[in-house]
């Protein structure tokens, strides 16, 4: 039984012309986990976001979507995490993964970025000891088509595997936030 999750960040791009790409799926979790726990989202100049707050399990849980760019993400996560007092170990970051075909998860603390751009500013600013969702997205099949890939949106098909995905995720999001993390890995990783 590690420490409970405090604050929940997704990791997406701002903006109309963003919002259905794969890059987005961070954003899509905690939207969806919002809509499922009656959060409203308001602007939180002071953290370059829009912010959400929610109980789970008798819990508050501060929710993010950094309006930084994804290449940014750890500078609002960190401001939000520092004026809260939250430590890493108490945040959970949500963010795609080219390396998990639509439709899978993995759940995982601390580690490197992979080669992902939010990832990578998140851990400069908060350090690599926060909790991941890795959300599939399936990967291109080749290096230079990654970046076109991750800011287009996936076909429906692909789409429904992730939403599925984010659904389950946050059908064990109870285990993950009391940080029943074995729990939660073994619901989320064994899915077919």
């Amino acid at each position: 039984m590690g420490k409970h999750i405090a604050l929940i960040a997704g990791l997406g791009n701002p903006g109309p012309r963003y919002a259905d790409t794969r890059h987005n799926a961070g954003f899509w979790f905690v939207e969806a986990l919002a809509d499922r726990y009656s959060g409203s989202w308001h602007e939180e100049r002071r953290f370059k976001s829009l912010a959400s707050e929610i109980t789970i399990d008798g819990k508050r849980i501060r929710l993010l979507s950094p309006q930084t760019f994804m290449n940014h993400s750890g500078e609002a996560i960190s401001a939000c995490a520092n004026y809260y007092r939250i430590p890493a170990e108490q945040v959970l970051v949500v963010h795609d993964e080219l390396d998990l075909p639509p439709g899978k998860l993995k759940l995982k603390q601390g580690g490197g970025a992979a080669g992902h751009n939010g990832l990578r500013d998140t851990s400069r600013h908060l350090g690599p000891d926060y909790l991941r969702l890795r959300l599939g997205i399936g990967h291109p099949g080749q290096q230079k088509e990654v970046v076109n890939f991750v800011l287009k949106r996936p076909p429906e098909a692909e789409a429904s595997l992730i939403d599925a995905a984010i659904d389950h995720a946050i059908e064990h999001i109870q285990d993950i936030v009391s940080g029943n993390l074995q729990t939660a890995m073994n619901a989320l990783h064994t899915r077919a």
